[in-house]
């Protein structure tokens, strides 16, 4: 039975916190679409069949014939890099997720592009008896070999479009250190990113052998599109005036005291059709208070990064102010945040300022009534239901069931799915605009091949680059581009 006539009959969540409670009244924002090959304004709320049957949006726009990939790797595995190549050009069928994925058919059909491995003389390979050496930590010379040799091929950064750095399971001894915290792909990310290198990290487990080539093929090719300076698809029905940023802290390693004790704010721009632009970080002075590891800024630092983010959308549209611009983060608001944030925005600007919380205590399943009995239904809530606990409260689900083809699909398979808390500090009206922005921004993450994430990505990212940033040592004052920490 569908979910039209589910609702005929009655149908209701049944949301359970301490005890079981019904709430009858709530809404349904339908599956947002994509918009892709931008000259035809083409839609489809599925990226994979989207990309597969009308192209990229950036196809037409900005086309590029081919991707050039320059490669770090052990020595002796370049015929690996070569063999993924070809993989890249081959057509390959699902083995996991039937219900989701689409039949690969190569990145050149698919995308318009071909990637070109460039040849070994133009790139760095490194023998394994100079990486790992007695008496010294493992992730410490891993991380230096690597470290040169991102040095070098930073200077021939324009004869190539991506870095790929090959990782083999013979070097896992150094991939991390449990004593220091030490992550090699932060570190990896890090180290690219204050070159401008766009990098693409290959695990021999999730890369090389992984089972399905399908899967690897579509996040792989996904993947370097974007790295390359492709945009693969856009949201198509959120209002063009708005605008979103995603806030986000870290803190940094003072490499004098050998202590993290730099608070860097991280603040994301985002258009209103989900694409990121750039992102400012620095290191903030003035820090209200902390609360755990979670920092608070004081008012005037917290106008000077609204006033940045402004700044960096207008520079980016010609001078142009969005008419609302609506404010992501995962803790509360403070008086003093709120108040620096009004400060930097100008009064005909509407400001609205989310808390977006992941971890709640609500559960909810679908149940129907028949013959005066309540069934639970075999399937979960309905991704995009949401509705509102509290004056400036809501519940939106943004996992859960989804039409696909004609069927139900639930993208974690199993467990009851958990709604997203979101609390609104600045701002009025309904709930629908931001429940409809929120849900579509959860399939705005271009690192992968699913349908959806959990999180919106003005806060899926903002994880991505608080644990990048904690590993630079240098962090310079100016807009940075995502894709390098991709």
């Amino acid at each position: 039975m569908g979910l039209t006539q589910l609702l005929n009959c009655q149908a209701k969540p049944l949301l359970l916190e301490q005890t079981n409670m019904e709430f009858p009244a709530y809404n349904i924002i339908p599956e947002p679409k994509l918009t892709f090959e931008a000259l035809s304004n083409a839609q489809d709320i599925h990226p994979l069949k989207g990309l597969k049957n009308f192209h990229p949006y950036s196809s037409k726009l900005n086309p590029f014939t081919k991707i050039r990939i320059a490669a770090i790797y052990p020595e002796g595995t370049y015929p690996v890099l070569e063999n993924l190549v070809r993989e890249l050009h081959s057509a390959h069928t699902p083995v996991e997720r039937p219900n989701y994925l689409e039949e690969f058919t190569g990145i050149e059909n698919i995308f318009k592009t071909k990637v070109e491995l460039l040849t070994e003389n133009n790139s760095i390979s490194l023998r394994i008896e100079n990486i790992f050496k007695s008496g010294i930590e493992p992730y410490i010379t891993l991380s230096e070999a690597l470290s040169n040799a991102i040095r070098e091929m930073a200077k021939r950064k324009l004869d190539y479009d991506v870095l790929m750095i090959y990782l083999p399971e013979s070097w896992s001894p150094g991939f991390y250190d449990i004593n220091t915290g030490f992550d090699l792909h932060d570190f990896i990310k890090a180290t690219t990113a204050m070159q401008n290198i766009a990098s693409q990290v290959l695990r021999e487990g999730s890369s090389i052998k992984y089972k399905c080539r399908c899967s690897v093929m579509w996040r792989l090719s996904i993947a370097l599109y974007v790295k390359a300076g492709g945009i693969p698809w856009k949201l198509s029905s959120i209002d063009q005036n708005s605008a979103f940023i995603g806030i986000s802290y870290a803190t940094r390693l003072n490499t004098n005291t050998n202590q993290f004790d730099f608070t860097t704010c991280c603040s994301q721009v985002f258009d209103a059709d989900g694409t990121g632009l750039e992102f400012v970080a620095y290191d903030a002075t003035e820090i209200d208070r902390r609360i755990g590891d979670n920092p608070f800024l004081s008012r005037a630092e917290m106008r000077k990064l609204m006033a940045r983010s402004l700044d960096l959308y207008q520079r980016k549209h010609a001078g142009k102010r969005p008419t609302r611009l609506i404010v992501h983060k995962t803790t509360h608001f403070t008086q003093n945040e709120i108040d620096g944030a009004f400060d930097a925005i100008p009064s005909n600007i509407n400001l609205e300022l989310l808390q977006i919380v992941q971890d709640t205590n609500w559960r909810g399943i679908k149940y129907m009534e028949r013959n005066g009995s309540k069934d639970v239904d075999n399937f979960p809530l309905s991704r995009g239901l949401y509705f509102q606990i509290g004056p400036q409260e809501v519940l939106l689900w943004t996992q859960g069931n989804v039409l696909l083809n004609g069927k139900n699909f639930f993208k974690e398979g199993k467990n009851i799915p958990a709604p997203l808390l979101i609390r609104r500090y600045a701002g009025e009206g309904g709930w629908d605009r931001n429940c409809q922005a929120i849900l579509g921004l959860t399939k705005m993450n271009w690192n992968h091949d699913a349908l959806y994430d959990r999180l919106p990505v003005t806060l899926g990212y903002a994880h991505s680059l608080a644990t990048t940033i904690k590993r630079m040592n240098k962090l310079i004052n100016k807009p940075y581009e995502f894709r390098y920490f991709m």
